[in-house]
């Protein structure tokens, strides 16, 4: 180790002693979801859903990452923004029902000069599973009570989601507080992530509703009422990577949403603002933002997200070009499908993007966690995530993993908590480390 990395940087290569007990974090989501979540089963399908190695981030990089968040947010509500990120989206995302999107998810890799915003997602999936990750944390781990002043962070976080969807029901202008709420996916029980419907189920019910989790085939309209079964649905947690509501399997929910028979969240519109890969074209470009009226001081934040171009015939030559330092994108893309580092890309790879929509984003490479794998110490990259709503942040969780993006097969890979080191944390130096030895 040298002298000039950071506190969190060494804890991050060195710190081996803080750990999260994989079975207590089971043990809480199984508790949290009244003990309907088949534990057992699950487990043996979800190897490396948890990482047991917290990742350490410095307050200034919270921040920072914060900042970047409440810019785009801001940004997204201009007029003229919207009037130009809408004319490559679908139709649907014409339509402004109200909501700013439950459970936005902006995601970032770490580097020397800041944190540097990588994607935007909706309905971002984990946060359930990491609110459990940061309580079995603190519950088990004194040196992170220490560090951590939130001695209740399910709590606080479920709070600030009770009072995000209410947020969501009142922006379609409802009035009378929702009874029935779906949690939608394309056949739910198969998800990687179906625990986490679990939690979501068990919360809203916590807060007094009736939750089903529904597959969308499942989904009818009948007198202008969104049903499952007889039960008529109030709300929508949509977790559909549909985002456009475009496949046949989604015309029931597509026809609730156009004739605001349901609110649901994230929606269509809140995908083409936010979350189009397309969108970081005019979001890192400074001379575009200016013409869109974006102030100078929100141009200064945004100045972190890394330069993207959209892909096209008149500059696939030069991008292929530079492609050694590029990663290309779908426009629509999600949890990392159809994504090429351009050092690795192949001839074949690279005509499948010419024929699609594809943006091509300057690489930043993410830093890295060392996690004990049966004893050894090993290197694994991180990114972390902000999960947020309207520019505000509910929690900040990391993901470990091995290979080109996070893919959860990684031994000692998975969710991690994430410990935020405040200023009064000690300075890096040549002396021991403060919370562990090597």
């Amino acid at each position: 180790m040298t002298n000039s990395l950071t506190l969190e940087e060494r804890l991050n290569q060195d710190c081996f002693c803080i750990d999260v007990d994989p079975a207590q974090v089971w043990a809480a989501v199984e508790q949290a979801a009244a003990g309907v979540v088949p534990v057992a089963l699950l487990k043996q399908h979800r190897a490396h859903l948890f990482s047991s190695a917290p990742v350490f981030l410095s307050e200034a990089d919270l921040a920072a990452m914060s900042e970047i968040v409440q810019a785009i947010e801001t940004t997204a509500q201009l007029a003229s923004y919207q009037q130009a990120v809408l004319a490559w989206a679908p139709q649907i995302a014409k339509v402004d029902p109200g909501p700013r999107g439950a459970f936005m998810g902006y995601d970032f890799h770490l580097t020397p000069t800041g944190p540097k915003l990588i994607e935007v997602n909706t309905n971002a999936g984990g946060a359930f599973l990491n609110a459990l990750l940061a309580q079995a944390q603190v519950a088990c781990c004194p040196e992170v009570r220490a560090l951590v002043p939130a001695a209740d962070p399910l709590a606080d976080f479920e709070s600030a989601v009770w009072r995000m969807f209410a947020a969501e029901w009142s922006l379609q202008g409802r009035t009378e507080p929702p009874k029935v709420v779906a949690i939608v996916d394309d056949a739910p029980t198969e998800q990687y992530l179906y625990p986490e419907f679990l939690l979501a189920q068990a919360f809203f019910e916590r807060q007094g509703l009736e939750a089903v989790i529904a597959d969308l085939r499942d989904l009818r309209v009948e007198g202008g009422r969104l049903l499952l079964g007889n039960l008529e649905i109030d709300l929508v947690y949509n977790r559909l990577v549909d985002f456009a509501f475009e496949r046949p399997e989604t015309a029931a929910l597509r026809q609730a949403y156009l004739a605001d028979a349901v609110v649901v969240t994230p929606n269509p519109r809140n995908h083409a603002l936010l979350a189009d890969k397309r969108n970081l074209t005019l979001l890192s470009d400074p001379e575009q933002l200016d013409a869109l009226g974006v102030d100078a001081a929100q141009r200064r934040v945004l100045a972190a997200i890394p330069k993207a171009r959209q892909v096209t015939a008149d500059n696939a030559a030069d991008l292929w070009a530079e492609r050694k330092s590029l990663f290309f994108k779908p426009a629509g893309g999600h949890a990392g499908k159809a994504v090429y580092r351009g050092d690795k890309l192949t001839r074949g790879a690279w005509a499948g993007i010419l024929e699609g929509d594809f943006i091509a984003q300057a690489f930043a490479a993410p830093s890295e966690r060392r996690v004990h794998v049966e004893g050894s110490p090993q290197t694994r990259k991180l990114d972390v995530r902000l999960y947020t709503h309207a520019g505000e942040t509910l929690l900040a969780a990391a993901r470990v993993y091995q290979g080109q993006t996070t893919n959860f097969r990684t031994p000692g890979g998975g969710f991690a908590p994430v410990v935020v080191m405040g200023k009064s944390a000690p300075d890096a130096s040549p002396h021991p480390l403060p919370l562990c030895a090597s």
